[in-house]
């Protein structure tokens, strides 16, 4: 596995005090997105699609290591948008590092070589970069040529700096298991960490909609790739037992407040994936969510998703209750034939609901009062 020994005792630890105090719900993961503008416009996206007075929007430092003091996980991943646009990214790397937490930085990696200086390595800091694919997979799926080459050349500069590194590589409908597994052999060779993978998540304002994986298909694709990672030592940034899910071998429900989500608009609800709402403070978001009406099975939109974001936490969650599960999966490998898990039935969901325009209405009547009252003073 890609993540080090240090970090797992540490999140383990945290799991098994949570348990031991009680608590049905905490987090694994903050999700901090300090800004929605990107410097790519990438197809399957559904987290650029705002108007420009909400892209402007940044959360302070003050706001970034406030949510991090509120949330309390031991892990917080920043995210965008890309949050090497953010001027304040490198203080808030330190601020974050500076309260015992591990940082995971995601970038597209175009100004990554530019910034560099900017960041020093720590045992706690590791830069994810996106790749979804090889050079052809990737610069289609973010709808620019180039890409590719740039991040992999920025990749070697952070290794050659002595910063851990790893990849985000989200597939889609038609990826192909051979080229996906020469693939993985690629970013090994580069001397990456790790591997964080998932699919796709059908985001219903993303330009593409053709090319979001169902979750047999997920199933299909995942086990054909692993099948072909058997003995290679690829290193996953992930638990075994979501590997192990994505193959088809586990009945996981959704876990939507292991990775909480701080954005520019407040705590958002349900997930990362979802902005159904947002609440001012973590404790409201906690307290005031009606949980069980998100998930598979439960909501429309939720019917597909297989994504990290709302099963990696079930499935650490599940290591620590049941190890022998995952140390049997670290053991012998990910199954990838015989018979799946039951699936999840959908006959009793409820219909998917359109709140986009609400919360962006609302956002923007907030920016244009603010406006009007820097002005009046």
């Amino acid at each position: 596995m890609g993540i080090p020994l240090r970090q797992q005792a540490k999140i383990g630890t945290y799991v098994v005090r949570q348990h031991l105090a009680g608590r049905k719900r905490y987090p694994l993961v903050l999700m901090l997105e300090p800004l929605f503008r990107c410097n790519l416009a990438c197809a399957g996206c559904g987290k650029i699609d705002y108007p420009t007075p909400i892209l402007n929007q940044r959360l302070s430092l003050e706001d970034c290591l406030g949510a991090v003091d509120e949330c309390g996980a031991p892990v917080v991943a920043i995210a965008g948008g890309e949050p090497l646009l953010h001027k304040d990214m490198p203080r808030i790397v330190e601020g974050v590092l500076a309260k015992g937490k591990y940082v995971i930085l995601c970038t597209n990696a175009l100004l990554l070589e530019k910034k560099l200086d900017q960041y020093k390595p720590h045992p706690s800091f590791t830069w994810d970069v996106h790749l979804d694919g090889d050079k052809a997979m990737h610069d289609h799926a973010v709808s620019q040529g180039g890409v590719y080459d740039r991040a992999v050349e920025a990749i070697k500069a952070a290794k050659a700096r002595g910063f851990q590194v790893s990849i985000n590589c989200t597939l889609f409908d038609g990826a192909d298991p051979d080229r996906v597994g020469r693939f993985f052999d690629e970013v090994m060779a580069l001397g990456v960490d790790g591997i964080m993978t998932s699919p796709g998540y059908a985001y219903e304002r993303a330009p593409d909609q053709e090319h979001f994986l169902t979750r047999r298909k997920t199933k299909e694709l995942f086990r054909g790739i692993l099948a072909r990672g058997k003995g290679k030592r690829w290193r996953f940034n992930q638990s075994p037992l979501f590997l192990d899910f994505l193959a088809g071998n586990q009945n996981y429900r959704c876990t939507p407040w292991g990775k909480p989500t701080r954005t520019v608009f407040g705590w958002q609800r349900p997930c990362y994936l979802l902005g159904e709402g947002y609440a001012k403070s973590y404790r409201e978001l906690m307290d005031t969510t009606d949980w069980d009406s998100y998930g598979t099975g439960a909501y429309e939109k939720c019917a597909d998703c297989m994504v990290h974001s709302g099963y990696e936490a079930t499935a650490v969650m599940d290591a620590v209750k049941r190890p022998w599960k995952a140390l049997k999966v670290m053991a012998l490998g990910v199954r990838t034939e015989g018979p799946m898990a039951p699936e999840i039935d959908l006959s009793g969901q409820r219909p998917a609901q359109e709140v986009f325009s609400r919360h962006v209405e609302q956002t923007m009547a907030r920016i244009a009062a603010e406006g009007q009252r820097k002005e009046a003073a």
